[in-house]
């Protein structure tokens, strides 16, 4: 009888072990490439050390995979990495779980890098880049450069997605930065917009739908010019990819985590983004790839050198040349101008 007892509590605590172990497993879903092994490396295996848990990590392509698998009810993944823009308009859309800030201290945050569904993680800028085998130093410095295919003859790369894509449009026509969404809100600026992207069309040889997509092409040399992350340019730059960019007139927006609607593991999910949002993380992150932290700490805990600071795009000098995005517009507007987007790609 005793030791059938003892084998009872032995099969309970083996159950109860199980369960407490199972429950202590967070996935972690983001875009693969230099970005995501940055991630994993400065943010994402140390706060899983530190909270004592397992971690699982997978890559997606964006918020539409999420979204298919909320609508399946078939939700495996706990924290998503997302775009500010992206993220805005999921939360939107109810595929993303509101987030508690009296958990996650975002106090020292950047203005606008923390929305009620997801948390920012890091400053990055969408530049016009190009192949200095090509050009030289004296590359394109505008978006009207980059359709100027006379002055700049040369295969062009174009994002596939309509975030980011219609801003430089309407640079590139003439539009001044600070009055860029007052047209884009206007009857007509959508198609405005499109229509130029048309004009560049036949000169764009690759649409290009990921950020280790447009930093390989840029390595290989398939393309003269292409917009795209910074800090993806620099990661190939360091491996011998002949690639410069300019801040000037580039998109400064954030990237940011949030928690899956129906994430198995929403609590925990929680304490994650509250330590991956601390100041040492950010900082530690920054010497992986050139993108800026959101909390202002970062800058001042020493953890980032002043000289490789003014490299990184939420810095002041750069910061001052660029549009910020506007996530208010995204989250009114993108359903619609991404069907117009994709109906220019389909033509």
């Amino acid at each position: 009888m005793q030791s059938l007892k003892a084998g009872i509590l032995a099969a309970l605590a083996a159950v109860l072990g199980a369960t407490t172990a199972m429950a202590q497993e967070l996935t972690v879903v983001s875009f693969g490439g230099s970005y995501q092994e940055a991630q994993s490396k400065a943010l994402f295996q140390p706060a899983a050390k530190a909270l004592g848990i397992r971690l699982k990590e997978e890559t997606y392509t964006g918020i539409a995979d999420l979204r298919l698998k909320v609508k399946a009810g078939a939700v495996a993944w706990d924290v998503v990495a997302s775009g500010s823009g992206s993220a805005a308009r999921a939360g939107a859309e109810g595929i993303l779980e509101k987030l508690d800030y009296k958990v996650i201290d975002v106090s020292n945050f950047l203005p606008g890098t923390a929305q009620d569904y997801c948390v920012g993680g890091d400053v990055f800028s969408t530049v016009l880049a190009w192949n200095t085998k090509t050009y030289g130093d004296a590359g394109p410095q505008s978006w009207a450069d980059f359709w100027d295919v006379k002055k700049f003859p040369g295969k062009r790369a174009y994002r596939k997605g309509v975030a980011g894509a219609l801003e430089p449009a309407l640079m590139a026509d003439g539009v001044p930065p600070e009055k860029v969404y007052e047209v884009l809100s206007a009857p007509g600026g959508i198609d405005r917009a499109i229509k130029k992207i048309r004009e560049l069309k036949p000169h764009i040889a690759v649409w290009w739908s990921s950020g280790a997509q447009h930093a390989q092409l840029m390595k290989d040399g398939e393309v003269d010019m292409v917009t795209g992350w910074n800090g993806r340019f620099d990661v190939v730059a360091k491996d011998g990819a002949k690639v410069a960019y300019t801040f000037n007139q580039a998109l400064l927006d954030y990237d940011c985590y949030a928690i899956a609607k129906g994430a198995p593991n929403k609590d925990l999910a929680m304490k994650f983004l509250a330590e991956i949002s601390k100041p040492q993380y950010q900082a530690e992150f920054t010497k992986y790839i050139t993108y800026g932290p959101t909390d202002k700490r970062a800058y001042e805990i020493g953890a980032i050198e002043a000289g490789y600071a003014k490299r990184l795009p939420s810095h002041p000098d750069n910061a001052k040349k660029q549009l910020t995005i506007d996530l208010a517009w995204y989250i009114k507007n993108e359903a619609a101008a991404a069907a117009a987007y994709q109906n220019l790609l389909t033509e």
